[in-house]
């Protein structure tokens, strides 16, 4: 079985095809920068037909051509030929800028979009686009601004990025297993944090900490870097804060995201409860060390090999839908995922949608634990995402990110729902501990993320903060959100280090469309439990929807208010009933 990813759907190599594909994208964007001079003087109709036309092409051509590079990349961080065309692609893509522009600036004057779009079929198709970049035009600067803010942004925030890729794909770790000092990966030594032993947790959980002071001071300049970029270009375009401008880009209120925020405050405790029950579990006085959130609980000590991985997801995803389970199939068949660590490779898991090929690309760090079945079902909700959404034109193909998430969560929740229906109590105490820890990461640590960029975000407005601020920060913002469930003596002061989301310049506060994602997927699986098969068919029409259109209209197809508290408590309290649970098995078993 082949364990790497087979990227011969887009091109075989860097030659023939690939440098014909690459020119007819030049010769696309010339045409497309003539059109915005040249033709932004006829009727308004043939105008938008025409931009819809060239940039569908641009879009699939664009796409394809930056996958290959950035696929292999990703696999390969060493691979300086890749390296090269993701820098050539991303300085072709600045020639975009004066063309967009351009188009924005003409299209922010048209107040006829409604007529146009009940008058012409493929208008009214590419209208949420059409409107969104209407929207988009109150904030573009002048023609040369952009052009400068586009290529500045190579050497700026794209390059710090880079930078933090490039140390932190390669950060060796050296620990000491089965009584040998080895040097491993970052991303092998970080899912040693659900290693059975106990010392070997501790371990590595110490020396991943030691390994992060060869790169902070340059991780520091980065991050800060990267936000002082941000927020003096979000301000300059008129938005109050890069907060804002997430909130745009994601396609959600504030009202929303206000309602979220103020139920998990009001069930921080109960996560912090289910830590001490853990800790306690554990042997543990004054709370849960780091090194331990992951521990493994309950009598489930088994490691899985990708094939039981592959047949877990496969079955539990055919209880959901046929389709969902014919796409993983199709997945693990065609070699679509990239499984195991090695050093040069991206540490993490993510999707990579192809909707231009109809498929996708997963990368994983696959070591067998129960976690990573979870993220590889996890990640092939993506994949399933992108399947459903490409039968979409290619405008209405980008998804704002909290429902980027929903998808993937809801993935997790049908594999483990269906796990601890025929388990025996240490075996549910197993599951349940793993749902909970991803629970209490994607509640509880990515709150703490967001105090942490909220507080980073403010200020580094005036100066950059040395590494040794960022720590701090860091801690004050777990302190916050983990209270007395964690043993203060041992929290995580790196994690702005280790979290490669802080370092897109373009992604910002990416943190909560996590938390956004796991309680709607919450909410949306109570709703599947009471009538599957209606549920199933609005399911696949709602994540087919969810690039043209805002987060809250998508939410009401599903019958769901994402702007009033009571939706969000009631997500929360499926997670507090499986807290209670939790606390009810170890109370059992130390009876």
């Amino acid at each position: 079985m082949d364990l790497k990813w087979n990227l011969n759907a887009l091109y075989n190599d860097f030659n023939g095809q690939y440098q014909d594909d690459l020119y007819k994208l030049e010769e696309l964007i010339k045409e497309y920068d003539n059109f915005s001079v040249n033709g932004l003087s006829c009727n308004p109709e043939s105008i938008l037909l025409k931009y819809i036309e060239l940039n569908e092409k641009i879009n699939i051509l664009s796409g394809k051509l930056y996958a290959f590079p950035a696929l292999i990349h990703s696999a390969d961080t060493k691979n300086e030929t890749a390296e090269k065309y993701l820098d050539a692609i991303e300085q072709l893509l600045t020639r975009l800028t004066p063309p967009n522009v351009r188009f924005k600036k003409w299209l922010k004057n048209i107040d006829q979009l409604d007529a146009l779009a009940k008058k012409n079929e493929k208008i009214k198709e590419n209208f949420f686009h059409l409107i969104e970049q209407q929207k988009e035009a109150n904030y573009i600067l002048s023609d040369g601004e952009e052009i400068v803010v586009a290529n500045m942004r190579l050497t700026g925030g794209e390059a710090w990025s880079r930078l933090h890729g490039k140390l932190t794909s390669n950060l060796m770790v050296s620990v000491c297993l089965n009584e040998k000092v080895k040097k491993i990966p970052l991303s092998e030594a970080r899912n040693l944090a659900y290693d059975k032993s106990p010392s070997v947790r501790k371990h590595a959980y110490e020396q991943e900490l030691a390994a992060y002071n060869k790169i902070e001071n340059a991780m520091a300049l980065s991050i800060c870097s990267i936000k002082r970029e941000a927020d003096f270009t979000n301000r300059y375009r008129g938005y109050n804060s890069s907060l804002e401008k997430t909130l745009f880009d994601s396609r959600i209120s504030s009202d929303t995201l206000q309602a979220m925020l103020d139920a998990i405050k009001k069930y921080l405790p109960e996560f912090q409860r289910y830590l001490k029950k853990k800790a306690e579990y554990l042997g543990y006085n004054n709370g849960l060390p780091f090194f331990d959130i992951f521990a493994p609980v309950g009598e489930f000590n088994k490691t899985f090999s990708y094939e039981e991985a592959q047949k877990i997801i496969i079955e539990n995803y055919r209880s959901f839908s046929i389709s969902l389970s014919e796409f993983a199939e199709k997945a693990f068949k065609e070699n679509w995922i990239d499984v195991e660590p090695r050093e040069g490779k991206k540490g993490g898991a993510f999707c990579y949608n192809l909707p231009f090929i109809n498929e996708s690309r997963i990368l994983t760090n696959f070591t067998g634990s129960f976690s990573n079945v979870s993220t590889l079902a996890h990640e092939l909700g993506h994949g399933y995402h992108g399947q459903v959404i490409a039968e979409e034109s290619p405008l209405n193909r980008g998804y704002p990110m909290p429902l980027a998430e929903t998808a993937s969560i809801l993935c997790e929740t049908i594999v483990m729902n269906n796990l601890l229906q025929s388990l025996e109590d240490s075996e549910t105490l197993y599951v349940l501990e793993n749902s909970l820890s991803t629970s209490t990461q994607v509640i509880v640590d990515i709150f703490s993320r967001f105090e942490f960029e909220s507080e980073l975000f403010d200020r580094a407005k005036s100066a950059s903060l040395s590494s040794k601020e960022l720590k701090e920060m860091m801690l004050k913002a777990q302190k916050q959100a983990y209270g007395g469930g964690l043993d203060h003596s041992y929290l995580h002061p790196y994690m702005w280090i280790n979290k490669p989301h802080y370092y897109s310049p373009d992604l910002h506060f990416y943190n909560f469309p996590y938390a956004f994602g796991l309680l709607y997927a919450k909410g949306l699986y109570a709703l599947f439990l009471k009538d599957k098969d209606i549920f199933v068919k609005k399911y696949d029409e709602m994540l087919r929807q969810t690039g043209k259109n805002t987060i809250e209209n998508i939410a009401l197809m599903m019958g769901i208010d994402t702007t009033r508290g009571d939706f969000w408590v009631d997500s929360l309290e499926i997670i507090k009933k499986e807290i209670d649970r939790f606390c009810e098995l170890i109370d059992k078993k130390n009876t």
